[in-house]
């Protein structure tokens, strides 16, 4: 994937969370493909997981996602903070991953249920979590609310350097 000509967009502290940063890369033909930024903290502190579950809710599995056709029919339609999966790591810690963005779910990487590490050591690449397709009139405004890669460098060195003031 890295190289495909992908904007980088990042959504910092995902629903309040400190550090729970997530990346959206967008393709030219409008793609979305939901990745973990750098800073999350699944990505810190040497962590494992445990396990990946897209299981939503008793009535909502991602991996029931079936798109079809040249246009995409039938991929579930996802809002900025639809869950995408959770992941739960070794110390019990749990995270929610959201979309980040209003679209068409187009796939899951299944290959991170069997191959979890895909996460830890290419999250930007093998182990992404999912591709949405944005509305086509949408396609534009949706990056508008988030971060891009000089802005968020910006803020995680604030961040680094509040972090590290003592208190």
């Amino acid at each position: 994937m890295s190289r495909t000509p992908f904007f980088h967009f990042l959504f910092l502290d995902m629903k309040g969370k400190p550090c729970e940063d997530h990346c959206i890369l967008q393709h030219s033909n409008r793609i979305c493909v939901i990745t973990l930024a750098e800073t999350h903290p699944i990505l810190q502190n040497g962590r494992t997981i445990k396990c990946i579950n897209y299981q939503i809710s008793n009535g909502c599995s991602r991996l029931k996602n079936k798109v079809s056709g040249k246009s995409k029919r039938g991929g579930q339609f996802l809002t900025d903070f639809a869950p995408l999966c959770r992941i739960t790591c070794t110390d019990e810690t749990e995270y929610t991953i959201y979309s980040c963005i209003r679209g068409r779910l187009l796939e899951v990487n299944e290959n991170i249920l069997e191959t979890p590490n895909l996460l830890l050591e290419k999250p930007s690449t093998e182990g992404y979590i999912a591709v949405i397709l944005p509305k086509f009139e949408e396609s534009k405004s949706i990056t508008e609310n988030l971060l891009n890669r000089d802005e968020f460098e910006n803020i995680i060195s604030k961040r680094s350097s509040a972090q590290s003031q003592p208190s």
